[in-house]
């Protein structure tokens, strides 16, 4: 990045904005002409959420950036960067600093696609001609279902960690939606359970599958074949967060039921703990413009889509990287 190496460490001016203080590469001091930037974080709330400033993320990134990012990540799960005016390649390669990458269900689908790199998924409107999706396209219906709560990819194996979209194009809102991006702090609703509640569930294994989240939006039309792609996968209910070391519910619309539980007693347990992480006190809600970046920690959040007019174009593009290992074989 065109800062580099944190020299200044945190300058405080108030409870909820922190400055990181940078200098460009090269060891010179001020006199000899070195360059001073700031990479500044102004808190959306006390622990959730953040804007970032000071940063050009179509620029490399070095060590101390990764870290000084993460550092952030760990402390506010969302990260909103504005003016950010990214290439696909510049895209994945900025999201490759943090961890390997995920090439998505609909990239492995095969078959023409709008984007060129596998890599970055297409959250758009957009047909692979670039034309607005049908009403009825299957490829949108399937799509639809981004607007239940979810967190991403809980239904493989080994799950994701961050998420990082792009907004490339934006509708104006409209009398149907802004097209907004919702996301819930699972920490934060985890602290507020009863103890009883956390004592109960503590232990609990689920099973995440990709075709119950969308069953319950009436989408069961999938290809030959895919569902053998995508068998389900079983995931702790409460996870500890390996950066805060807090622990964090974990729950999606692709969680179907508790293992060793009856499938009512336990898909209503699941509904109970989603409604309650999802009042209103633990949402942060991100109105999109063009050239945002946010990056959001899939393993101590969840998110939704929010409804937009769907007769403009939406062209959001994500990249997203890979876990290393189950949440079985984490610490809980």
């Amino acid at each position: 990045m065109r800062h580099r190496g944190v020299r200044a460490g945190l300058r405080r001016r108030d409870p909820w904005r922190i400055i990181i203080a940078t200098t460009a590469a090269g060891g010179r001091n001020l006199h000899q002409g070195e360059t001073t930037m700031t990479i500044e974080f102004r808190a959306l709330s006390p622990s959730f959420a953040t804007e970032v400033d000071g940063i050009d993320l179509s620029q490399p990134m070095t060590a101390s950036d990764v870290k000084t990012l993460w550092n952030a990540i760990d402390r506010y799960a969302v990260l909103v960067f504005h003016d950010q005016r990214l290439s696909d390649i510049q895209l994945r390669d900025f999201a490759a600093a943090f961890g390997p990458l995920e090439i998505g269900r609909g990239a492995l689908q095969g078959g023409k696609r709008r984007l060129a790199l596998p890599q970055i998924g297409d959250i758009s409107n957009l047909d692979e001609e670039n034309r607005i999706r049908a009403r009825d396209d299957r490829r949108r219906l399937d799509s639809l279902g981004n607007r239940l709560w979810h967190t991403d990819a809980s239904y493989m194996p080994v799950p994701v960690v961050l998420g990082m979209l792009h907004a490339v194009a934006v509708p104006p809102a409209s009398v149907l939606g802004g097209g907004e991006t919702q996301f819930a702090d699972m920490r934060a609703a985890y602290d507020a359970l009863p103890e009883t509640m956390k004592a109960e569930i503590d232990g609990l294994v689920v099973e995440h599958d990709i075709f119950w989240s969308r069953g319950q939006i009436g989408f069961t039309e999938f290809p030959p074949g895919e569902r053998e792609k995508y068998p389900p996968s079983p995931q702790r209910l409460v996870r500890r967060h390996p950066g805060s070391q807090r622990k964090t519910l974990y729950l999606s619309a692709h969680a179907s039921h508790v293992v060793g539980w009856p499938v009512a007693e336990g898909r209503l347990l699941l509904w109970d703990l989603t409604a309650h992480a999802t009042q209103s006190q633990f949402i942060h809600s991100h109105r999109w413009q063009v050239g945002d970046l946010v990056i959001w920690d899939n393993r101590c959040t969840m998110h939704r889509g929010r409804p937009h007019d769907e007769s403009q174009a939406r062209d959001l593009r994500r990249a997203t990287t890979l876990d290393t290992a189950s949440t079985l074989e984490q610490a809980a």
